[in-house]
Parts: structure tokens; sequence; C-alpha cells
């Protein structure tokens, strides 16, 4: 009877069938990645740095809080975008290549030389690796420094440089608003305010803002959350 009730309602109302659910399976298929915002600028004392911190896995968040700040070497980081263990690895042999290469010299290595490593292995590897990468430092030679090493291996030295899927949406407010000379508050300021912008925008970017700076005397580290991300048409 009870049967024959339930039917009579589903008919009633049209549910002839529940949605099936979707197997675990298939939502974690995608490759985890951090579709991400990055981005760096040189200042008269060093450089700063700064990332979002999600990271997702297709459509699903897989981590709030990834620190996508890599240190690299004492006064060498880099920032990653593309796919998670792509960039990890490439991170972490280039970490291990300028260890060495500090071992044979006796001396730090060069931020163009961490630079070039991470060209050559992005080039190396274009065809099966998703990695874009940002590597910036301070080294006693040139001081701060800011490389742009995108999808493919390319190198090139930029006064400030944008990565990730947020990037795209934030290149007209880096043209306006970007200036030479501007201070280590200043550029915190404007990395701040230009992973607020792709955050708000890009599906793929958000959590908390981790940004750094990187002087001769070494790393200062922000973290900026909820209230203190800036707001703009939100408001």
């Amino acid at each position: 009877f009870y049967e024959i009730k339930m039917a009579t309602v589903m008919d009633h109302f049209g549910l002839h069938s529940f949605p099936t659910a979707v197997p675990c399976s298939e939502v974690y298929s995608e490759e985890v990645s951090t579709g991400t915002s990055i981005m760096a600028v040189e200042y008269a004392d060093g450089v700063i740095i700064g990332a979002d911190s999600r990271t997702s896995s297709g459509a699903f968040v897989v981590n709030r809080v990834t620190d996508k700040l890599t240190k690299v070497t004492d006064h060498i980081y880099c920032c990653r975008s593309g796919s998670a263990a792509d960039t990890q690895n490439i991170a972490d042999l280039i970490k291990f290549y300028l260890s060495l290469r500090s071992v044979e010299t006796g001396e730090p290595p060069l931020v163009k030389i961490a630079a070039n490593l991470f060209s050559r292995r992005c080039y190396k590897k274009r065809e099966s690796a998703i990695a874009g990468i940002i590597c910036a430092g301070w080294d006693k030679k040139e001081g701060g420094q800011v490389f742009s090493i995108p999808l493919g291996g390319m190198c090139l030295r930029q006064p400030f440089a944008i990565g990730g899927s947020g990037s795209t949406y934030v290149y007209g407010y880096c043209d306006a608003h970007y200036r030479a000379g501007m201070s280590k508050e200043e550029c915190i300021e404007f990395v701040k305010n230009v992973l607020s912008l792709a955050m708000s925008r890009d599906g793929s970017s958000g959590g908390v803002i981790r940004i750094a700076s990187i002087e001769e005397g070494g790393v200062e580290r922000f973290l900026f959350t909820g209230d203190e991300i800036p707001k703009f048409y939100q408001d």
C-alpha cells in the first residue's frame, strides 16, 4: 500500500525519478591546479611578491590557504601558477640545483641564474608540464629583480610581473597605477590592490593574500585576511 501511495503522489507532482548522485571519481577527476593570481614588483631596495591562496580541482576548492610564495634560496623566491604538481616539482628541482651551486662557488646564486634555470626546465617540459613561474629576489650584483617565465619557458625581466588565471582581469589596472620608483609601502599597497581585484573576478583565485618583501637584510612576510583585503565596488 505504501509503495502504491508513494507512486501516486510522485505521479501527481510529475516526480518519476530522483537525480543520480555524481560519483566521487568524476568530481575529483581533474588535476589539482593553482589556478591563481600571482605578482611581483621591483623597488629600490628589493622586490615585493604576492599571491592569493586558493588551490582548486575543477570546480572544487581543495585548499583555501595554500602558500604559493615558494622559497628557492634565502634571497630568491618563486610564485607558482598552473599545475600544482608540476610547479612544485620544478621549484624543488631548481632549489636543489642552486643549493649545489652555492656549495661549489661558496656564494649565493644570482637571481638571473635561478630565472634561467626555471626557464630551461619549463621549456624542456613545455609539452607535458603546465607551469607559469615568476622568479624574484635580491642579489648583491643587481639588487632586486623580477623575471617572468610564462607557459613555454620564455624568460623576461620586467619592473613588475603578473601571472595566473586572475591576471587577465588586472592588466589595465596595473598599466594605469604602476609608477617607477615606488617605495616599499607603495608597492605592498599596489600588489594588495591588484590581487584583491583579481580574486574578486576570477573564480580560481581567492582565500587570503600573502605578500613578502625580499631585501639584502632578508625576507619579511605579510598576511591579509578578511576585512584587511581591499574592497572596491563591493562597498
